[in-house]
C-alpha cells in the first residue's frame, strides 16, 4: 500500500526544490518516537525533512530551535547540516551510514570515541534558553491522562517543583538523546542524529539521561567519565558523578511523564509499559514519605 505524502511537505519540495521536484522524488516515511519525518530521494541528494507541530511543542521539540543548533554545531562535524528551514518543515542533510550495535555501543573503542565526540559538543559555546526543566514539567503535568493521576502524586510533583534544581557544573550544549540507533558511523565519519531534545543545560544532566537510557552498568559509567575526562572534558569526576545523583530524580520524572504524554497523545500501550518501572519507582517513592 502507497504511503500518503503530507501535502505540505509535497509543496514546499515543490518550491524549494523545483529541479529536484521535476524531475522526480521519492518520499520515504522515517520511524521515530515523537516525530513524523520523510527521507526524500532525489537524483543527486538524499534529504531528512522533520515535521514541527503543536504536538511536538508540547513534548518540548521545537524544530526553529533545532536548527539554530544546528547551524551553529556545522564547524564541529557532529551533526547534520541544515539544507532548509521553512516553517513546518526542517529540511536536513541525509546522514548515511550504519547505526551501532548494542555490543558495538559499549565496546571500549565505541565510549572512548563517544566520549571524544560529548568532549568536542560540551566544549562548543552554547546558545539559546537554558532547559527549564521545572516549566517543562508544568507543561507535560496539563498534558497528562488526569484518569492515572493521584491527590498523592499531585502533592509530590507539587513539592518537586518547590525544591531547588542543582546548581550547574557546567553550562553546554547537550543533545540528550544519545543510544545506538542515534550514533552513525559513515563517509563522512561518526555522526549523532535525532538533535531535536538537545539544548543548552547542565553536562551532568546529558550524563543523566546517557546513563538512563542506555542501562549503563556503574562500572561502564566510571569508564566513560574516564574517557571524557582525558578527552578534555570535565575533569573532577567524583564531583561531576555527584551532579548527576543530584539531577537523576529530576531525569527520571522528566522521563515518566514525556512517557505519559505519549500516551495521552496516541492511546498507543508501548508508552504505558515504558512508563510502568518509573511509575512504579515514583509510587514507591510517595509511599515512603
Amino acid at each position: 500500500m502507497p504511503f500518503r505524502i503530507n501535502a505540505s511537505l509535497d509543496a514546499l519540495v515543490k518550491k524549494y526544490l523545483p529541479a529536484d521536484y521535476s524531475a522526480g522524488c521519492r518520499f520515504i516515511p522515517v520511524t521515530g518516537l515523537s516525530s513524523e519525518s520523510w527521507r526524500i530521494d532525489t537524483q543527486h541528494y538524499r534529504f531528512l525533512a522533520r515535521l514541527g507541530s503543536r504536538d511536538k511543542r508540547l513534548l518540548g521539540i521545537d524544530r526553529q530551535r533545532e536548527q539554530r543548533l544546528l547551524r551553529h554545531l556545522s564547524a564541529a562535524a557532529l551533526a547534520p547540516s541544515v539544507r532548509l528551514w521553512a516553517k513546518p518543515w526542517l529540511l536536513l542533510d541525509w546522514v548515511e551510514g550504519e547505526t551501532q550495535s548494542q555490543a558495538l555501543f559499549f565496546s571500549h573503542p565505541a565510549q572512548q570515541q563517544l566520549a571524544t565526540m560529548l568532549a568536542t559538543l560540551h566544549g562548543v559555546q552554547p546558545v539559546g534558553n537554558v532547559l527549564d526543566i521545572k516549566r517543562r514539567l508544568q507543561t507535560y503535568w496539563q498534558a497528562v491522562d488526569v484518569r492515572r493521576l493521584t491527590p498523592a502524586w499531585l502533592r509530590w510533583h507539587q513539592r518537586l517543583i518547590k525544591r531547588p534544581l542543582p546548581q550547574p557544573l557546567k553550562l553546554a550544549i547537550a543533545h540528550m538523546d544519545i543510544h545506538p540507533d542515534n550514533w552513525i558511523t559513515g563517509p563522512q565519519g561518526e555522526r549523532l542524529i535525532d538533535w531535536e531534545y538537545a539544548t543548552a543545560t547542565d553536562i551532568a544532566l546529558e550524563f543523566a539521561a546517557l546513563f538512563r537510557g542506555n542501562a549503563y552498568p556503574p562500572r561502564q559509567q566510571r569508564q566513560l567519565l574516564q574517557y571524557y575526562a582525558l578527552c578534555g572534558g570535565y575533569r573532577d569526576i567524583p564531583r561531576l558523578e555527584q551532579q548527576i545523583r543530584r539531577w537523576q530524580p529530576w531525569l527520571d520524572y522528566l522521563m515518566l511523564m514525556w512517557f505519559e504524554v505519549r500516551w495521552q497523545q496516541t492511546g498507543e500501550l508501548r508508552y504505558v509499559q515504558w512508563a510502568q518501572p518509573l511509575r512504579e519507582q515514583l509510587l514507591g517513592e510517595i509511599a515512603r514519605r
